[in-house]
């Protein structure tokens, strides 16, 4: 039987997303791309905002029209949050939460085809080789978040935090990297308290670690809190092998805002990080999420995250107009800054966010990048080369065409212009 992926979300899901493609290539499915006829769809839902979930019915419904016929399973954080809802549609044939992702391969065959015996995944090492073509994972490295901010579900979908233990991701990323990935990304959703549950562990112990006893190219933090953030950390990235870039989120540039939101740091505290950051790691890149319309936010709230995100030039940002998410203590409060609000700041926020991201790239230009190339996109016309895209350690996307085979190839190139027909990414000089 084939089975297909959908993921929605954070790099949390698309680490849960490759480890269910693992526990069902070892029960003997085969692993397709999800635009193509299968037997079984797998939707890993999100449900930061009420856009998210919309998305996820949406996507359900049409992953039916496409194959009829097929088990549609709907799991993910917005299954954990509302599994009455989901299963009440017709299109949805299974609902499972997060807490229960172990289950749902058993689940699927006892519906499909009970006669197969389903493997035992704890004890199992599981085989990568239908994954050979890709070049990126995503490792979880904790579940759960104990922050609570007031806007977040996170921690009602995902639980409290627990760390996993070290030597088990030096395993995960050895096996990863024996598999062909030359790249890992650890998440989690508060990777600087990694290892508090733990003996005598922290993330940059768990980071040096991983360098000292693995051998993946390269290594890629998905997230840090500002607070998170002081010079022992950032003097591991004088090893190369971890890639130049800082996902900060900053939510609001209004000290109210962010106490308001519970936040751990203010906005000072912020500017002083990605300034710690630019000082230890040169040419480092700097990503961030920004929240705009919480409530009360006000014009002179709203300005000083403008001001801040044009002091901090991100490479680039993403803005999140404030949803109400029930089970959140923000859903008490009074959702005062109407839509046409949100999206204007939004839409001032995005533009500051594309100069700065087109100034990033330019600063770029003439630079010497180490790319990781990961496959390529289908032929155009006859003779025509296929393109190949791939990212810098500091997470510029940069696209080629070559007769070669590319794929997970790491290759030092030279930053051209960025292309007139795609203004994302920039071209390499050969």
């Amino acid at each position: 039987m084939r089975v297909a992926f959908e993921t929605h979300g954070c790099k949390l899901n698309q680490a849960d997303t490759l480890k269910l493609s693992e526990e069902f290539h070892e029960a003997g499915f085969e692993i397709v791309k999800d635009d193509d006829p299968c037997d079984v769809y797998v939707l890993n839902s999100c449900t930061v905002t009420h856009v998210a979930d919309r998305k996820g019915r949406n996507s359900a419904r049409a992953a039916r029209k496409l194959n009829p016929n097929s088990f549609v399973v709907f799991t993910g954080c917005y299954a954990e949050r509302e599994p009455k809802t989901l299963i009440s549609i017709p299109d949805i044939d299974l609902v499972i939460g997060n807490i229960g992702k172990k289950e749902i391969v058993g689940k699927v065959i006892e519906e499909l085809n009970p006669e197969i015996t389903v493997p035992d995944f704890s004890t199992s090492h599981h085989s990568m080789n239908s994954f050979s073509t890709r070049t990126r994972a995503m490792v979880k490295i904790q579940e759960g978040c104990n922050q609570i901010c007031a806007y977040c579900i996170v921690p009602k979908v995902r639980g409290r935090e627990k760390s996993v233990p070290v030597q088990s991701l030096i395993n995960q990323i050895n096996h990863l990297s024996e598999s062909g990935f030359k790249e890992v990304v650890l998440t989690g959703t508060q990777l600087g308290s990694y290892g508090f549950d733990l003996e005598s562990t922290s993330l940059r112990q768990m980071l040096a670690s991983i360098l000292e006893n693995t051998d993946v190219p390269r290594l890629r933090v998905s997230s840090l809190q500002p607070q998170e953030i002081g010079n022992d950390l950032l003097n591991l990235w004088a090893d190369p092998r971890l890639c130049r870039h800082f996902h900060v989120p900053l939510q609001s540039g209004s000290n109210t805002i962010l106490k308001n939101m519970r936040r751990r740091y203010t906005s000072e505290e912020y500017v002083s990080s990605t300034n710690r950051i630019r000082s230890i790691v040169p040419n480092a890149s700097i990503t961030s999420d920004v929240i705009v319309g919480f409530p009360g936010e006000s014009l002179t709230d709203f300005r000083r995250t403008s001001e801040l995100c044009r002091e901090v030039g991100f490479s680039d940002l993403h803005v999140f107009k404030f949803s109400v998410r029930p089970g959140t203590s923000a859903a008490h409060l009074i959702d005062n800054v109407d839509s046409p609000t949100k999206h204007k700041r939004s839409q001032i926020l995005l533009e500051i966010a594309e100069d700065s991201f087109r100034k990033f790239r330019e600063s770029n230009i003439g630079k010497h990048e180490l790319v990781l190339w990961e496959e390529p996109s289908k032929r155009g016309k006859r003779d025509q080369f296929p393109t190949y895209t791939g990212l810098t350690s500091n997470y510029i996307k940069v696209k080629t065409e070559s007769r070669e085979e590319m794929t997970g190839v790491i290759e030092r190139v030279k930053l051209g212009m960025n292309p007139a027909d795609d203004p994302k990414v920039m071209t390499i000089v050969r």
